[in-house]
């Protein structure tokens, strides 16, 4: 019931005010998001691929309002980029973007997004890895989609997420499961009306594996983004009945939750990605994780008691 609330209180600026002012924050935030800058955060990097794990990188920030701000992501990007390639880090790090961040919400934001995004996937191909696009609300994706399909013109392991909540992913996920392609399957974690997405719990489980057997059935590469451990025993029973080997499907998780579970994938021989945030712009990445399980907030609430 908390997490509609929570959702809501990410797009605001007086609750943002709030959370940053409180002493207890920043050790907490600090669980999900290890650093604020790339110096911060490639020692992270290092030390999850040393132990078998793979990573994908998002500098969060995407409420942007200028178009100043969007080439600042695309840059940000680009120094991380460079940074991987300097030590050799290219075939275990992938990035994601939200292309909210690189200008999509701004007048002409389609052609801007795309115009800023293209550099970044050029640059991630060079060093031997890819981009991901992240999905956001429902009214952003007929643009992620098309930018997603522009790109991979040129570029066509650039991967793409989509969320089982919403009543059109079905149908997105079998135009999506192709050869070649590399498709995030999530619950979804932004606040959705109920015309356009499921609200309940269990109803979003059950579209979650309809929609996870569509792209094990087909001829992509399915990226499995769930902590749920049911959802985990049934992707690997998919991936079996499907006849898929390790190496054709992955595991991914946030950083932060469930860190002895990413070393068990690993272990077992599954590709296990971590979703790895960095960057000063925390808040709404910071709030979706709470409202994504109450186990979070949970943590959250108790070191603010704690610490008080």
């Amino acid at each position: 019931m908390l997490g509609p609330a929570i959702l809501a209180a990410s797009r605001s600026e007086k609750m943002r005010r709030i959370v940053s002012a409180a002493p207890v924050t920043k050790p907490v935030v600090n669980r999900f998001i290890p650093g604020e800058t790339v110096d911060e955060v490639i020692p992270i990097v290092r030390d999850l691929t040393q132990k078998g794990l793979e990573v994908t990188l998002d500098v969060v920030g995407e409420d942007i309002t200028t178009v100043e701000q969007s080439h600042a992501a695309r840059d940000a990007y680009l120094e991380l980029i460079e940074r991987l390639a300097a030590l050799g880090l290219g075939e275990k790090a992938e990035m994601s973007v939200k292309l909210s961040m690189f200008g999509q919400a701004l007048d002409g934001g389609h052609e801007l997004a795309l115009a800023n995004v293209r550099p970044v996937v050029e640059a991630a191909a060079a060093i031997g890895t890819t981009v991901t696009l992240d999905a956001e609300d429902h009214t952003t994706l007929d643009s992620m989609f098309a930018i997603h399909e522009e790109l991979r013109r040129d570029f066509p392991q650039t991967g793409c997420v989509i969320q089982a909540y919403l009543f059109r992913t079905e149908a997105d996920a079998r135009r999506l499961a192709a050869a070649g392609s590399r498709v995030r399957i999530v619950k979804g974690a932004y606040k959705e009306p109920a015309e356009v997405a499921y609200q309940d719990k269990t109803e979003i489980d059950k579209a979650y594996v309809r929609i996870l057997k569509i792209l094990m059935d087909g001829e992509g590469y399915p990226m499995i983004g769930s902590h749920d451990p049911r959802l985990i025993a049934i992707g690997q029973e998919l991936a079996r009945k499907a006849g898929r080997k390790l190496d054709e499907y992955e595991f991914q998780m946030l950083y932060g939750i469930r860190s002895e579970e990413h070393l068990r994938l690993a272990a077992e021989g599954h590709r296990m990605r971590v979703y790895t945030a960095y960057g000063t712009d925390w808040y709404g990445y910071f709030m979706r994780r709470l409202a994504e399980k109450p186990a979070n907030l949970l943590f959250f609430l108790r070191s603010m008691i704690t610490k008080n």
